[in-house]
């Protein structure tokens, strides 16, 4: 007989009870005392810190250091969902105009981001190189999961303003760009000082062959995707069945096959979607799909979040003021800079320009790049870079989450009315 008290409090139940409590509360709060719409990003955060500090030992189920695979899986499906989504809400991919912008912050800003926060985490914090790499890899990227409110609009209902344009295709591809990194951490972790051979298997490997592959296989899959969905058979395809749980399927088909050829999956999976989107542009199954892929997304998304605050009791002796220094540069000093001087000499201008360097929102992605590393390899450092990680996630979804929504509206109203630019 199992000798399991009657009313024993199971961390697994009742972590589970104080991530919907949590969910809940961060969705009802705001609505009670205000009647708007809720920030729910910094409340989801700060109910999982406060419901997992309350409950003694707890916090031990959520602890990084010991299960970075859960970390791993569970925010890998809330990214790839959330790329494969970006990638169908897209209205226009042809104008390359548009694509300056992204192409600028991915070539310029993202390099520049990892490079400051890596020499900033070396120099200042003591971390190691590999160490160091791996949290400029991490953190750099914009995060395609909360980044979802400064986003383009659902598909065929426009609202694409440059800002959006921008901050959407940045979201939808920096996170498969900055893999090479993550891997450069690695091999600097398990080799120090790589051989001539090792940078040129990097370069080749983990750079060229990988972003190339994901790229190429996404766009194969969106377009057999599109045959299943819309032209086969003729008088009978699946669009027709309004199932929009082929969503979901069009995710972990894109991103299965890719990985087990051994391209960047996340390329791939916003290359799909937006692939997808091209045929029949404006059919209403486009925005069955989005919905029910954001759907997912969101609920994935609020799950972890609430874990993300779970961190904190167990990660808060790994901060100083160091590391703390650190998340803060980045949020306030290191991708506002990076990103205005990427956009230099683009026809982004004034607010816009200042708008999409300053918000490129950290999340559930840097979780995603962390537990990867820590699951294939151990760092010094990796206590240190998990509390860097979550306090990152806390501010951006702190300011940008009651900012940002705001800031991009005030700037799509300043070009309607032509007022407010900024004079460079």
């Amino acid at each position: 007989m199992d000798d399991k008290a009657f009313y024993g409090l199971d961390p697994y139940h009742v972590t589970l009870a104080t991530a919907g409590a949590a969910i809940i509360l961060a969705y009802w709060l705001p609505r009670y005392f205000s009647n708007r719409e809720p920030a729910a990003s910094a409340l989801l955060i700060g109910l999982g810190m406060a419901g997992f500090a309350l409950i003694p030992g707890l916090p031990d189920v959520v602890d990084p250091r010991t299960s970075p695979r859960f970390w791993e899986l569970t925010s890998e499906m809330a990214v790839i969902i959330a790329l494969f989504g970006a990638g169908i809400k897209i209205d226009c991919v042809t104008n390359l105009e548009r694509w300056k912008p992204t192409i600028r912050l991915l070539a310029i800003a993202m390099p520049l981001t990892i490079a400051a926060i890596a020499l900033l985490g070396w120099a200042a914090a003591g971390l190691t190189v590999a160490g160091a790499v791996l949290l400029g890899a991490v953190l750099a990227p914009t995060d395609p999961v909360l980044a979802g409110d400064i986003q383009v609009g659902p598909p065929t209902e426009g609202g694409e303003h440059p800002v959006r344009f921008a901050l959407t295709a940045e979201a939808g591809l920096n996170d498969g760009l900055a893999f090479p990194f993550v891997y450069l951490g690695l091999l600097l972790g398990a080799t120090g000082i790589p051989s001539a051979g090792e940078w040129l298997q990097w370069l080749a490997l983990d750079v060229v062959y990988r972003i190339a592959v994901g790229a190429i296989g996404g766009v194969a899959v969106g377009w057999l995707l599109s045959r299943f969905l819309f032209a086969m058979p003729r008088n009978n395809p699946l669009a027709k069945t309004g199932s929009a749980v082929l969503a979901l399927a069009g995710v972990l088909f894109s991103y299965g096959i890719t990985e087990l050829v051994e391209g960047y999956g996340f390329i791939a999976c916003f290359a799909a979607g937006a692939t997808l989107r091209r045929v029949e542009q404006d059919h209403e199954f486009h925005g069955r799909l989005h919905a029910f892929n954001e759907s997912i997304e969101h609920g994935l998304t609020a799950i972890l979040l609430v874990l993300v605050g779970g961190l904190f009791p167990v990660l808060v002796g790994e901060l100083s003021w160091t590391t703390a220094l650190i998340a803060a540069a980045l949020i306030f000093v290191i991708r506002p800079a990076a990103g205005v001087l990427a956009l230099l000499g683009t026809e982004m201008k004034g607010r816009d320009r200042l708008v999409v360097a300053a918000y490129g929102v950290r999340g559930i992605g840097s979780i995603y790049y962390l537990g990867y590393a820590a699951a294939h390899i151990e760092f010094d450092n990796e206590g240190e870079l998990w509390a860097i990680v979550s306090l990152a996630i806390l501010l951006s979804a702190v300011v940008h989450g009651l900012t940002a929504g705001a800031a991009v509206e005030r700037a799509e109203t300043e070009e309607d009315t032509g007022h407010g630019a900024l004079p460079f």
